[in-house]
């Protein structure tokens, strides 16, 4: 199938998504965003289920809901959609005649049910040696609990996130808490993405084998990988990491402070940020104080320092204090919400997201690979395809059917 797109890194590469929700499709979606040819098979009536996570709904061209929920337009830019009941025997058929022509496979069905439909590694391998046939599921395709279906959350409480994000206990909102995003499933989408771009390198590089190869993604092992330096406290000293709300990971002071008109974030990452945070605030006696004169006073009087500091930056305004903290060189920022990210001038200037057409909406603004490609102009994104949008382009241009015999499978409710 031709390609228009100016040329990617991935050009040329076909990858047949056959994923579901977000974590399968944002790793498909990172391959389409590099230049890949993404087809996405749907089922059906239904398509993916992340269509129904809504409300709120896209709005069509007269202000009505459409069939595209945000969760779904996060993870499908720049695919083709084509609708298939693997169920029956047909579309089993065409689907093992994509994979023939396909260079990847993308899957996130539970351990052993494509195998069912003879649509498993084994299977497909036989078919295409070449295939690389990437598995993501909550807890991988081995171990005692490789059986079980999980979501985002179950993931962020059983790998220990939820442990180390949020406030203190015996504070207000004390607790384990969530992240906002669902960050178990955009991390198991990235390292499924790193995990085919290496198969790929394998297969074709310098010394390529020229054979797939069969990848196993656990949303469970890749939230736990994530957390570094978090994890590797415990691992490597025993320590288990306590939830320390805004505050950060390094240097101190480096936490959410009090404004006058709001909040703002301010990071200390070394001694010299310290004592100039200490001269921004017209108290450059703090620098020398025996509490806070070095990190490890400072760590051990955390409670005392955010105290004192708060005071102080509860004199200032927001814009002022940022102002005079850019001008001493210490990191910190505004306490952003939604509307004032995207109208950030920095945000602006790097294109962060862009209009495109929508066959529904007839606009839509979505974020962009945040990959840049110095000298190269990155393409305008596709918007996220309405269910089965390219069906019969797919099995007319790639699978050579005729008319007459698309006609007869959509009759047959085979797409």
């Amino acid at each position: 199938m031709n390609d228009t797109r100016p040329r990617m890194p991935l050009s040329g590469v076909k990858v047949l998504d056959l994923s579901r929700i977000l974590a399968g499709p944002l790793a498909a979606q990172a391959l389409a965003d590099l230049g890949a040819e993404v087809i996405k098979v749907e089922r059906p009536g239904n398509g993916d289920e992340a269509r129904r996570w809504g409300p709120p709904f896209l709005k069509d061209r007269e202000g009505n809901d459409t069939r595209e929920s945000p969760m779904y337009l996060s993870a499908n830019r720049n695919k083709q959609s084509i609708t298939i009941d693997i169920a029956s025997a047909q579309g089993q058929d065409l689907v093992r005649r994509l994979a023939a022509r396909s260079d990847v496979l993308l899957e996130n069905f539970k351990v052993g049910d494509l195998a069912r439909y003879q649509l498993d590694h084994a299977s497909l391998r036989a078919l295409n040696p070449r295939l690389i046939y990437c598995s993501v599921t909550g807890f991988g395709q081995t171990g005692p609990k490789s059986h079980l279906p999980g979501y985002d959350t179950v993931f962020q409480a059983m790998s220990g996130m939820m442990s180390v994000t949020g406030l203190p206990d015996g504070v207000p909102g004390g607790g384990p808490m969530k992240t906002g995003p669902s960050l178990a499933d955009f991390i198991a989408g990235q390292y499924a993405a790193s995990g085919v771009l290496a198969a790929l390198y394998e297969r074709d590089g310098p010394r390529g084998t020229g054979m797939g190869r069969h990848i196993d993604i656990a949303l469970l092992d890749c939230t736990i990988a994530a957390q570094t330096h978090s994890v590797m406290t415990y691992l490597a000293a025993g320590v288990v990491p306590p939830r320390r709300g805004t505050e950060g990971n390094g240097g101190l002071p480096s936490q959410a402070f009090e404004c006058a008109d709001g909040g703002i974030i301010v990071i200390c990452g070394s001694e010299a940020q310290y004592r100039a945070f200490c001269g921004v605030l017209e108290q450059p006696q703090l620098a020398d104080d025996p509490r806070f004169v070095t990190n490890s006073a400072r760590l051990e009087h955390r409670r005392e320092l955010a105290d004192v500091f708060n005071t102080l930056t509860r004199q200032w305004r927001a814009g002022e204090l940022l102002a005079a903290l850019e001008k001493a060189g210490i990191p910190s920022g505004p306490i952003n919400r939604y509307p004032e990210v995207f109208a950030d001038p920095q945000v602006v200037h790097r294109g962060v997201t862009q209009r495109v057409p929508h066959p529904a909406a007839g606009e839509v603004t979505l974020c962009v690979s945040p990959i840049r490609f110095t000298g190269t102009a990155a393409p305008q994104p596709t918007a996220p395809p309405t269910i089965g949008e390219h069906t019969d382009r797919i099995l007319r241009d790639l699978l050579d059917m005729e008319p007459g015999a698309i006609a007869s499978l959509r009759e047959q409710r085979v797409v």
